[in-house]
């Protein structure tokens, strides 16, 4: 029983470290800040994740970019963000969206290659998401003239809250279809 108490309050110092810091934090970083061991914290992040499940929380626990962080339950999150929304969260045009959509579909793509799938040009865009930190470059494409190529950040994830980039929702082959450069 003794154990048990103790994994609690852990758990109630693993909480505290969620609620205090503004970023994900991966398992090591909550074990260096609460002075507990890895297997500790993952036992803790286990009670946290069943506590914050109950029906009557407005927080869950969720992994974002790679980091644990406790945030609004996304059914409520709507009726919140523009409050407490970050600066960096501000909405996107519709045309700033698509361009991003493109690139988080088929990364790494280059500017000529967006500008290919939307038929207007891309710079005005890729400037405004890559000053917003939602994309960057990631490389060069290995053909004459080596385009840089352009991919999403960890930001983006943040953004969307996505763990990672196989958490993008699935496209229909309609959709796929208009992602593809012709050929």
């Amino acid at each position: 029983m003794a154990t048990e108490v103790s994994l609690e309050s852990e758990a109630a110092l693993v909480e505290a470290v969620l609620f205090l810091e503004s970023e994900p934090l991966a398992e090591k970083s909550i074990a260096t800040i609460s002075e507990l061991s890895e297997d500790v914290v993952k036992k803790c992040l286990e009670i946290l994740r069943e506590k914050y499940s109950e029906k009557n929380s407005g927080l869950e626990l969720v992994m974002i970019a790679g980091g644990w962080a406790l945030t609004p339950k996304k059914k409520i999150w709507s009726v919140l963000k523009e409050r407490y929304g970050s600066k960096s969260e501000g909405r996107l045009s519709r045309s700033a969206m698509e361009t991003l959509s493109i690139i988080a579909y088929s990364q790494p793509i280059t500017r000529a290659e967006i500008e290919e799938i939307r038929g207007v040009s891309a710079d005005n865009m890729i400037r405004l998401l890559s000053e917003r930190n939602l994309i960057k470059e990631v490389g060069k494409k290995d053909v004459p003239g080596k385009p840089v190529q352009f991919g999403t950040t960890k930001e983006f994830l943040k953004f969307f809250r996505l763990n990672s980039i196989a958490d993008l929702p699935r496209l229909d082959e309609e959709e796929s279809e208009r992602f593809e450069l012709a050929r």
